[in-house]
C-alpha cells in the first residue's frame, strides 16, 4: 500500500491520543506512540490544549513544584483535576506531591523530577534528561524518574536502548507500572523486535485490561509480522474500549486492505474521517482502496483532499501519479512524480513510477535515466524489466 502509516500510541497517557489522534505512529506509529505522560504533557499544550484552564492549573503545578513549592503546586493540580478528573499524569504529580509529604521521597529529586517535566513541556529534552538524571542519582528508586527520562530518550529517537533500559529499570521498581511495559513495547517495534513488543503490550494489558492504546499497538505489531487477522482483532478490542479511536479505524482499515478487501477499507477510513476531518493519511488510504477497485475519479478526489490538507505530502503526489496513469494521463501523472521527487529526492519509487510513466509516452531515454536513478536509490525492478526488453542498456 503507497501510504501505510499505521497509529503507533506512545504510552504516554490518553492526553496525546485526544490531542494527536494519533499518526501510530506510522501504521500512523504515534508509532499514535505512547512516549510518557510527561512528553504527551508537552505536545498536547502545543497542540491542543491550549490556555484551557485545567492546562493553566497543571503548568502553574508544574512550575511551583520544580520550586519546591509543593502546597502550592498541590493546590493547582487539584483545580486542574477538578477542570479534567481523567488527566492522568495530574494524578501522578499529587501522588508524587503525597510521598513528598510522606517522605517516601525526598523534596530534591522531586523538584528535579518536576524540572525535568517543565523542560519536556518547553521542547528541551537534554535539560530534561539531565534533571532526570539528577533526580535519579538523588533517589536510585525513582521509577516515575526512569521513565519519563526513557520516554525523552524514546522522542528523542535514536536512543531506543536506552530508553528500553530507562523503562526495564522503572518496572524493576514498580512491576504494575503499564505504561512502561507499554511504551517499552514501542520503542522494541521501533527496533523490529516485534516479539518482544507483543510480549509488553501482553503484560500491559494483564496489568490493565482496558489499555485500548496497548491493544491498538498490539494489532500494529501483528500487522507487522504479516498476522492481519491477529491485527484486526486487537484493532477490534480497541474500538470496543474507546469506539471513538479514530487512529484504530485507520490501522484496521489498512489490515484490510492488505486482506484484499477494499470496501472494509472504505468504511474504516470514512470512519476515522468522521472522527478526524484533517486525517490526511486516511485520505489516502481511501483513495488507495478506491484506486484498487478501479475508481480512480474517486482515488484521485481523495488524493486531492490529502494534498489540501498537507501540500507537502510526498505520498499523496505519488498515489495521484498512480490513479492518473491508470486513466492514461501520463503526463499529470509525471508531474505529480516530479512533485514527490522535488519534496523527496531520495523517493526511489518516484523515480521508478515516473520512468513507467515516460516508457508509456514512448520515451525510453528518459525512462531509463529515471530508472537508472530508482536503481541507485536502491529500487531495481524498473531498470531490470527495461533491460531485459532491451530498452536500456
Amino acid at each position: 500500500m503507497e501510504s501505510t502509516s499505521k497509529y503507533v500510541s506512545l504510552a504516554i497517557n490518553r492526553t496525546w491520543f485526544f490531542c494527536m489522534e494519533r499518526r501510530r505512529i506510522a501504521l500512523k506509529v504515534l508509532e499514535k506512540i505512547g512516549v510518557s505522560v510527561l512528553i504527551v504533557l508537552f505536545i498536547t499544550i502545543g497542540l491542543c490544549y491550549g490556555q484551557s484552564g485545567a492546562m493553566q492549573h497543571l503548568t502553574k503545578g508544574v512550575d511551583y513544584a520544580a520550586q519546591g513549592k509543593f502546597i502550592k503546586a498541590k493546590d493547582e493540580f487539584d483545580k486542574a483535576l477538578k477542570a479534567d478528573p481523567f488527566r492522568e499524569f495530574t494524578k501522578e504529580s499529587l501522588r508524587i506531591i503525597e510521598e513528598v509529604n510522606d517522605k517516601r521521597i525526598e523534596s530534591e529529586p522531586a523538584i528535579h523530577f518536576f524540572k525535568g517535566v517543565a523542560y519536556v513541556m518547553k521542547g528541551q529534552y537534554d535539560q530534561a534528561i539531565s534533571d532526570f538524571t539528577k533526580a535519579i542519582e538523588l533517589d536510585l528508586r525513582f521509577a516515575e524518574a526512569y521513565y519519563n527520562r526513557g520516554n525523552v530518550y524514546l522522542q528523542k529517537g535514536g536512543y531506543m536502548n536506552q530508553a528500553i533500559s530507562d523503562y526495564s529499570k522503572a518496572i524493576e521498581i514498580n512491576p504494575r507500572l503499564d505504561r512502561a511495559y507499554y511504551n517499552r513495547g514501542v520503542a522494541y517495534g521501533k527496533k523490529g523486535q516485534h516479539d518482544k513488543a507483543i510480549s509488553d503490550y501482553n503484560k500491559a494489558i494483564e496489568i490493565n485490561p482496558r489499555y485500548a492504546d496497548a491493544y491498538n499497538n498490539r494489532g500494529n505489531a501483528w500487522y507487522d509480522k504479516g498476522n492481519y487477522d491477529r491485527a484486526i482483532d486487537d484493532y477490534n478490542k480497541a474500538l470496543e474500549i474507546n469506539p471513538r479511536d479514530a487512529g484504530a479505524y485507520y490501522n484496521r482499515g489498512i489490515a484490510w486492505y492488505e486482506k484484499g478487501d477494499y470496501d472494509r477499507t472504505i468504511d474504516d477510513c470514512n470512519k476515522a474521517l468522521e472522527i478526524n476531518p484533517r486525517d490526511a493519511d486516511a485520505y489516502i488510504n481511501r483513495g488507495n482502496a478506491w484506486r484498487k477497485k478501479g475508481d480512480y475519479d474517486r482515488a484521485i478526489n481523495d488524493y486531492n483532499k490529502a494534498l489540501e490538507i498537507n501540500p507537502r505530502f510526498a505520498a499523496a503526489y505519488i498515489s495521484r501519479g498512480i490513479a492518473y496513469k491508470n486513466k492514461g494521463q501520463y503526463d499529470q501523472a509525471i508531474s505529480d512524480y516530479s512533485k514527490a521527487i522535488e519534496l523527496n529526492p531520495e523517493f526511489a519509487g518516484a523515480y521508478n513510477n515516473r520512468g513507467n510513466a515516460w516508457y508509456e509516452k514512448g520515451d525510453y531515454d528518459r525512462a531509463c535515466s529515471d530508472y537508472q536513478k530508482a536503481c541507485e536509490l536502491g529500487n531495481y525492478n524498473g531498470l531490470n524489466w527495461a533491460t531485459k526488453k532491451g530498452y536500456c542498456q
